[in-house]
C-alpha cells in the first residue's frame, strides 16, 4: 500500500489531447456536424478528433483537405469517406442517412468552420428532421463569430448575411435593403471582389458607418482592420487586402433606420408620381417611370416592374 501514490496514471494511461478523444462518446445513429479549424490547427476539438477517429462514415466537402486535416492532426480516419459537397449533396443525403438508421455514426465536415454555414451540411439536416433522426453538433471555429468578435462592435444583435452577390446590380439591391437594418451586419467576401464590393458599400452605406475588415483569421497573419467605411476602403486602395475576409458593419442609428426606411408605394402610386414628374419636368412617360421606380425600392429592395407601372399609367389618363 505504501508503494501506491494516489492519482498517479498507470503506464498505459492515455494522456493529454489522445486521453480527451478517448473519453468522448461517439453517438451511434446520429449525424454529427463538425466544426473544422478555419486556419489555426490547434483550434481542433477532441471531439472532432474523436470523430474523424472514430466514425463510421466521414462525408467531406473535399476528400483531399479531408486527409490532410487528419494527417496534421496526426489522425487515422477509419471510417468510410465520401465526397459530400453543393453539387451532389441532395443526392447524396438519403443514402447517408440509410446508413444512420442502420446505427452508423456519419461525421459531416466542411473546408473550415461549421457545416451549414455557407458549406455544405443543410440538405442532410433537414432530411434527417424529415425522418425523425437525429443529428446533433460538435461546435467549434467559426469566422463570423470570430470577426464579430474582434471587430468592436455590437454583439447583442446581429445578422449574417453570407457573400455579398457577384453581380454588381445585385450586390446594390443586398446593400440597399439593408440601409435601415440596426443589428451589426456580417459579411463574407473574396480578394478579387473586394475592392467593388466596398466601392459599392461606400455608395449604399456612406463614408462614415463603423466598419470591420478581417482577414486570415486564426492564421499568422490575420488582421484587423478597423474604422469608417471611408477609411477602410482607402485602406483597400492603398493595401489590397489578401486571402479570405469577413466584413463587420455597424448597424442603423434610429435616425439613419428612419430615414433609409423604404417607402411602400402601390403600382397605383408610382404611377401618378410618374405623370407628375412627365408633365414637371417635360419628360416621356417611360423615362419619367424610370426615374420614380428607381427613386423608390420596394421593402426587399427591388424595384417595381416598369410595364405594370407603365400600364397603370395608361388606365388613370384613360
Amino acid at each position: 500500500m505504501a508503494d501506491d501514490i494516489v492519482g498517479q496514471p498507470e503506464p498505459n494511461t492515455l494522456r493529454g489531447s489522445d486521453a480527451r478523444s478517448a473519453a468522448v462518446d461517439i453517438p451511434a445513429g446520429t449525424v454529427v456536424l463538425a466544426a473544422t479549424p478555419i486556419g489555426n490547427i490547434g483550434d481542433a476539438s477532441a471531439r472532432l478528433v474523436a470523430l474523424l477517429e472514430r466514425a463510421d462514415i466521414v462525408a467531406a466537402e473535399d476528400t483531399r483537405r479531408l486527409y490532410d486535416l487528419a494527417r496534421r492532426l496526426g489522425v487515422y480516419v477509419s471510417g468510410r469517406v465520401v465526397a459530400y459537397h453543393d453539387h451532389n449533396e441532395r443526392s447524396k443525403a438519403d443514402g447517408l442517412l440509410d446508413q444512420v438508421e442502420t446505427g452508423a455514426t456519419v461525421l459531416v465536415v466542411s473546408d473550415a468552420g461549421m457545416p451549414t454555414i455557407n458549406d455544405p451540411g443543410l440538405a442532410i439536416v433537414r432530411r434527417a428532421i424529415e425522418r425523425g433522426l437525429p443529428v446533433t453538433c460538435a461546435p467549434g471555429p467559426s469566422a463570423v463569430l470570430d470577426a464579430l468578435a474582434l471587430s468592436g462592435l455590437p454583439t447583442d444583435r446581429f445578422c449574417y448575411e453570407g457573400f455579398l452577390p457577384r453581380k454588381h446590380s445585385e450586390r446594390v439591391q443586398a446593400l440597399r435593403a439593408l440601409l435601415p437594418e440596426r443589428r451589426t451586419i456580417v459579411f463574407y467576401e473574396t480578394p478579387h471582389r473586394i475592392a467593388d464590393s466596398m466601392d459599392d458599400l461606400l455608395d449604399a452605406f456612406g463614408p462614415n458607418r463603423a466598419m470591420a475588415l478581417c482577414r486570415e483569421l486564426t492564421k499568422d497573419y490575420e488582421q484587423i482592420r478597423r474604422g469608417t467605411i471611408g477609411e477602410i476602403h482607402q485602406s483597400v486602395i492603398n493595401d489590397p487586402p489578401r486571402g479570405e475576409m469577413v466584413l463587420v458593419i455597424g448597424g442603423a442609428s434610429s435616425e439613419e433606420a428612419e430615414a433609409a426606411a423604404p417607402n411602400s408605394l402601390s403600382i397605383e402610386d408610382l404611377a401618378v408620381l410618374a405623370i407628375d414628374r412627365a408633365l414637371e419636368d417635360g419628360l416621356r412617360i417611360k423615362d419619367a417611370i424610370a426615374q420614380v421606380v428607381q427613386e423608390h425600392p420596394l421593402p426587399d429592395g427591388s424595384l417595381a416592374n416598369r410595364k405594370q407601372v407603365y400600364a397603370a399609367v395608361l388606365e388613370i389618363k384613360g
